[in-house]
């Protein structure tokens, strides 16, 4: 289906979705297309940042139609970088894939899940067949009924993986069935868990668990915030913990999926996996003298540096305004982007300025 073909069919012209030209040494993997979209882009900063892998002064490229999002994650940038930056921390957990075995019984399941641990380094050898760049960290298995679910990790270096992982989850499938008696139904089975919310994703972690955390000074939650340290935790404590308990709620936090979902369309990463970006927990704390201690926790973070949209010369673009190569890096400039978005949000609600921002933004 092509562009004229489809506007013959429907009876319509679409010259802006026709418009919209891409580089010829741009990667695009788009089945039927007709054109593209576009979303603003804005950028917020400098944030001040103090990470193992992201140190220095940083502008963040945010792509949104949500008036308001972009100012409020450069105020939350603004008390953040004024009390002296924001520090972060990074750890692999691996993407991952989860298919599903059917084997006889239980006690065939018990023995096949046993048979997975003794033979991890041979598997080990069949993933990484499949790429270079790709290593099988670990895996953990589940026994229900007759069904095993198996979680394989994967590091795959600077890029998101999604795809790697499927490929080298493909191939253990095949040596696992050729060794043993158990059957794969699906080569996922839910136990990923991708694209999905999920506990599993929260306590055990998906592709990279994020950090971040800054002391903002009194006096500057006073000035540029316009509340005070105490109301802002009366407020957090309120909303993200009693609020999210009371509505059985996944995130413990404001709106961490407004700035993934800004970031990642911004930087070509897989939209979708803003699901397991919007997981995670906000913590305040006044400190005695009066200053407020502020963290965000992301539990699944799932992005990268190359491979996927990342290829499109706009998206290259745009990841170059932060100057990163390391996909760690670039993940601690997320989770430093969410704080200040959180920051700054809480604070609007405290102050009461919410409604009035988005009206003089957001219309």
């Amino acid at each position: 289906m092509d562009l004229k073909k489809l506007e013959d069919i429907l009876k319509i012209k679409l010259p802006h979705i026709g418009g919209v030209s891409f580089q010829k040494d741009d990667v695009i993997h788009c089945e039927n297309r007709i054109g593209g979209t576009v979303l603003p882009l804005g950028v917020a900063g400098p944030l001040h940042i103090n990470g193992q892998h992201a140190k220095g002064d940083y502008y963040i490229p945010l792509a949104t139609t949500e008036g308001a999002l972009v100012a409020s994650v450069n105020r939350g940038s603004k008390a953040i970088s004024a009390s002296g930056g924001a520090s972060s921390g990074v750890e692999l957990v691996g993407v991952t894939r989860g298919p599903v075995f059917e084997v006889k019984n239980i006690s065939q399941a018990l023995s096949f899940k046993k048979w997975l641990d003794e033979h991890l380094s041979l598997l080990k050898k069949e993933a990484e067949k499949t790429s270079s760049h790709l290593k099988l960290l670990k895996l953990g298995a589940r026994i229900t009924g007759n069904y095993v679910y198996v979680r394989f990790y994967f590091n795959t270096g600077e890029a998101m993986g999604m795809n790697m992982a499927t490929i080298a989850t493909d191939k253990i499938v095949s040596y696992i069935e050729n060794k043993t008696k158990a059957s794969c139904l699906a080569i996922s089975g839910n136990f990923c868990v991708d694209k999905k919310p999920a506990w599993l994703n929260f306590i055990s972690g998906r592709g990279r668990r994020v950090w971040a955390e800054a002391i903002i000074k009194k006096d500057l939650v006073k000035t540029i915030l316009k509340t005070s340290p105490q109301k802002l935790f009366e407020v957090w404590l309120a909303k993200c913990m009693m609020g999210s308990i009371m509505s059985g709620g996944m995130g413990f936090n404001s709106h961490f999926a407004n700035v993934v979902a800004a970031f990642f369309a911004a930087t070509g990463q897989d939209l979708a996996h803003v699901v397991e970006g919007s997981m995670g927990v906000t913590t305040m704390k006044v400190l005695e003298n009066g200053d407020l201690y502020v963290s965000v926790y992301l539990p699944a973070v799932m992005l990268g540096t190359i491979g996927g949209g990342t290829k499109l010369a706009i998206k290259k673009e745009a990841l170059s305004i932060m100057k990163v190569t390391s996909s760690d890096a670039l993940a601690e400039i997320l989770g430093c982007a969410v704080l200040a978005g959180e920051l700054s949000l809480l604070s609007s609600l405290a102050e009461g300025s919410l409604a009035k921002a988005h009206t003089r933004l957001g219309r």
